[in-house]
């Protein structure tokens, strides 16, 4: 039972994202994300007594030339433009099966104040993002002339095509390259996955993308998954070596780190999935069952299962000390995994430099 309440409490405040299901950059689904205390979406949240406490900053704010925001177009409730954010990325326009444009986000609905607002663009098939960057295809031009008709309104564009299939490396790069020639006087920056050194067969050089667009947002965060041992989404030393090799690759003038405001839980034992008949026998005979009920002719059965529960989770206080990471380091360009996930104080923390 301890198990079980310590389960539900930590679900209580951990916030989880982007960061759809991919194992290296994932951004989780909307069906995977969890409020954070506090959540008037959640009845119980009143109610709920903290037993933990949060470790607190300390010391001064952080200052930042740059400070970009990603706000859901299904959760503009959640979005405040009291916050400082000199750029707000309006998520996010996809690419169809038919290799169109959909679901492009209506620029009025958003009011960002003095900030600038950049649509994102996001491609989330594999084998469809092949096809649109392959010059070959004919919905390549018709993808880039749509995206630039979208951005009427926005004075930028964002790429991020998180599944660009390794012999698409030099399409991918040409494409890019023709979307900022042809967005001319708007902004244009791409989203790259976290590195540590260029690789052989790399994707996403960063070198490379620096030189077609004005900026580069590097996604520092996914150190652990969904599938992948416990651990944190971005812990300080493994950011420190992502930070380091994109000093390295990109110019200053055009970097922006990436911070999470998620966290995610890991179980030692999945009980959901599809079984063998011998294995559905297994399971009932290891957790005792004693009733099978045919419902409408189908067997079924219950059982309760205790599991043990690791999360890892960022709050105002690592969420800082990400920010001075880069800051002491020299970086002044900071963007934020997403609107809504955080926790409010964190904003006391951030300030900008006046234009």
């Amino acid at each position: 039972m301890k198990k079980i309440i310590g389960l539900l409490l930590f679900t209580s405040i951990c916030v989880f994202c982007f960061a759809r299901g991919k194992a290296d950059n994932e951004i989780p689904s909307e069906s995977e994300v969890y409020a954070f205390q506090g959540d008037e979406n959640q009845e119980d949240s009143e109610t709920l007594t903290l037993k933990y406490t949060l470790r607190q900053p300390e010391g001064q704010p952080i200052q930042l030339k740059e400070s970009w925001g990603y706000v859901m177009q299904s959760r503009l409730d959640e979005y405040d433009n009291s916050i400082p954010l000199t750029d707000v990325c309006f998520f996010a326009a996809e690419v169809n099966c038919y290799g169109e444009l959909s679901s492009v986000p209506n620029r009025s609905r958003i009011k960002v104040g003095n900030a600038r607002c950049h649509l994102v663009v996001i491609c989330e098939s594999r084998s469809l993002t092949h096809f649109i960057l392959d010059p070959n295809f004919y919905i390549r031009k018709q993808l880039l002339k749509e995206i630039v008709k979208a951005a009427g309104p926005y004075d930028g564009v964002q790429i991020d095509f998180e599944l660009v299939p390794a012999r698409d490396r030099k399409n991918f790069i040409t494409f890019i390259a023709d979307l900022r020639y042809m967005l001319k006087d708007k902004w244009f920056s791409v989203c790259v996955p976290a590195r540590f050194k260029l690789l052989s067969e790399d994707i996403y050089p960063y070198a490379e993308i620096a030189k077609y667009s004005d900026r580069v947002f590097v996604m520092a965060y996914d150190e652990h998954w969904s599938t992948s041992k416990p651990g944190a989404v971005a812990s300080i030393d493994w950011c420190r070596k992502v930070m380091e090799y994109a000093q390295r690759a990109i110019p200053e003038r055009k970097l922006i780190m990436g911070i999470p405001f998620y966290g995610r839980t890991w179980a030692s034992e999945t009980t959901a999935g599809a079984w063998y008949f011998s294995g559905a026998n297994r399971i009932m005979t290891e957790h005792k069952v004693t009733d099978v009920i045919y419902e409408d002719e189908i067997p079924t059965f219950t059982y309760t299962a205790n599991v043990d529960v690791t999360g890892y989770f960022n709050d105002t206080y690592s969420c800082v000390q990400l920010c001075r990471l880069y800051n002491d380091a020299g970086i002044k360009k900071m963007g934020f995994w997403r609107i809504g996930q955080e926790d409010p104080e964190f904003w006391k923390w951030i300030t900008l430099y006046k234009k």
